[in-house]
Parts: structure tokens; C-alpha cells; sequence
């Protein structure tokens, strides 16, 4: 599995300048609605506060991934923000989160596509030379080239 295969262009974005968790939530899901990934933005975004409200999807090291899987959602799906500046995200670490990755999946996946998924970007994301090449990537191209390099 690539992690690619779950992502394109259109889903990232370099300079996420929002100052509010709920601000980069709409952000992102305007992000995936626009390139046709959702069939109902507003359950997403609500089954995306549910998880947030059993514990944060701040997991420490300046990252963030919320996650939300709903039949608002069409297809497995990843969207991808920096935060130069941090958002408030109620991390463990008590970090703001500069690197936010939103999975989404259908109710329909198979398995549990969705832990997959997390189980593959925590693997990566726990390197700190990835984190900080991805913090400091100026271009999409060059944060597509550190993303290809996570698969299983």
C-alpha cells in the first residue's frame, strides 16, 4: 500500500494559515468536496468532530490526523496541510500541529482500511528527519517526493 495511492495534488496544502482546529478541518474538507472525494461534506465534518471528541487526533510532534470514516465519504482518501505557524490541536505533547493529514474512508471499506492508514503514516511519522523534510518541503512537488517514500 502507497500512500499516495490515497492522495493528489489537489489535496495539499502548503500554507495553511488558519489559527483554529475547526478552521483547518473546513479547509481541508472544502479541499477534498472540490476534487469530488465527498457526497456530503457537512456528515463528514461531523463524524470528524465525534472522533476529535473522544480524544484529540493530535498525536504529538508538531502532527495531527483526523479521521473520520462515514459513507460521506466515496472513497479512501487523504488530504495534507502544513501549518507553518501551529494550530491549537490538544495534542499529547501539548505541541500546536504544523503537519495535518485528514483520512477519510467509506463506512464500506474493506476492513479496517482506516487503521491501516493510520497504522502506516505513525510508522513514518515518528521519524523526525521525515517530519522536519516535510515541514521544510517549499513545494508540492517536493512534498508528493517525501510521501512516496511511505508505503507498506
Amino acid at each position: 500500500m502507497k500512500l499516495m495511492n490515497y492522495m493528489e495534488e489537489a489535496l495539499i496544502e502548503l500554507n495553511l494559515t488558519v489559527t483554529t482546529r475547526q478552521e483547518a478541518i473546513d479547509v481541508l474538507t472544502r479541499k477534498l468536496d472540490e476534487a469530488g472525494y465527498l457526497n456530503d461534506r457537512k456528515a463528514y465534518v461531523a463524524a470528524l468532530e465525534a472522533r476529535e471528541a473522544l480524544s484529540s487526533t493530535g498525536i504529538g510532534f508538531e502532527v495531527a490526523i483526523p479521521h473520520g470514516k462515514t459513507n460521506a465519504v466515496k472513497r479512501p482518501v487523504i488530504a495534507f496541510a502544513k501549518a507553518p505557524e501551529g494550530i491549537e490541536w490538544e495534542s499529547l505533547d501539548g505541541e500546536p500541529a504544523k503537519l495535518i493529514f485528514m483520512i477519510g474512508v467509506p463506512e464500506a471499506a474493506e476492513g479496517d482500511e482506516h487503521l491501516r492508514i493510520l497504522a502506516l503514516l505513525s510508522r513514518r511519522l515518528i521519524d523526525d528527519e521525515f517530519r522536519n523534510r516535510l515541514k521544510t518541503a517549499a513545494t508540492v512537488e517536493e512534498v508528493i517526493a517525501q510521501l512516496e517514500t511511505v508505503y507498506a
